[in-house]
């Protein structure tokens, strides 16, 4: 008898790489067995070593594909990723508004791993006042919550404070990762219910990483639509994202090795 999986939808741009974005998250939404969709915010040509270009999507193509897919499927679980614009930003708001009652993971993409940005300017007043309260958990990673804050976040001493800001303004479930702070180990904090869960992994260096962020709050999105809750999912998505890093290969070009994509999300063993 075939079961039916969760379906789970990804509001993001695409890397060409298969590093990030909708390539990502829909490598980790067949993982934990659930059924993928996607809208496709840009069209992004990059690696892990550099973006090159960024190419929005028509602001009435992205709408149309955030519609039909909330329209036609039992959609589980939500999560956005780059969505570049605050017309995006807005638009995305309008819809998913009309669904309350589905779990939305917002990952504030703003600067990608390479340093250049992913995000307008003004698209930053549109997630504060639109999208981040209406999420069930945001994943911020150090820099988007110093955006967010309008201030330095000096320590892992600072996480606590910083993760508590952010829920108390936005009203919602906060994920502060604080894997851009130095040490042997790599911390994120998640607050909930105003109790606080501290997750911690072995740094892994691994070489062009991209894509972490992606892979993470996709996870968490699949794991809610598992129905976990929300200090399970973290849990369970912290774990597959070390795993997949600890699993991570290089591919070789023409010029060299290059470790275009460092996050083994694909388990060769069942092809």
């Amino acid at each position: 008898m075939t079961t039916t999986p969760p379906v789970v939808l990804t509001i993001a741009g695409s890397d060409c790489s298969a590093g990030a974005g909708i390539q990502a998250d829909l490598k980790t939404f067949q993982h934990f067995h659930t059924h993928g969709l996607t809208a496709i915010t840009c069209v992004v040509s990059e690696t892990a070593e550099i973006v090159r270009e960024v190419h929005p999507v028509p602001i009435e193509i992205v709408a149309d594909q955030v519609a039909l897919m909330m329209d036609s499927f039992p959609v589980a679980a939500v999560k956005t990723g780059m969505l570049y614009s605050a017309e995006i930003v807005r638009k995305v708001a309008e819809i998913l508004q009309n669904f309350p009652n589905v779990p939305l993971v917002v990952d504030p993409v703003m600067i990608a791993s390479t340093g250049a940005s992913l995000l307008e300017l003004d698209a930053i007043l549109a997630y504060r006042e639109l999208l981040l309260p209406m999420a069930t958990v945001i994943t911020p990673n150090l820099p988007e919550a110093e955006a967010l804050l309008g201030l330095e976040i000096q320590g892992e001493s600072a996480l606590a404070p910083s993760a508590q800001a952010l829920a108390a303004e936005f009203s919602t479930s906060v994920l502060l990762k604080g894997g851009h702070l130095p040490g042997p180990s790599c911390t994120d904090l998640l607050i909930h219910e105003n109790i606080f869960h501290r997750y911690s992994s072995p740094r892994l260096e691994v070489a062009a990483s991209h894509g972490t962020g992606c892979t993470l709050s996709a996870a968490i999105a699949a794991c809610l639509a598992n129905g976990q809750t929300l200090p399970e999912a973290v849990a369970n998505s912290k774990s597959y994202l070390t795993a997949t890093l600890a699993s991570g290969y290089g591919l070789t070009n023409a010029r060299g090795t290059i470790h275009a994509l460092n996050q083994g999300t694909l388990d060769f063993s069942t092809i």
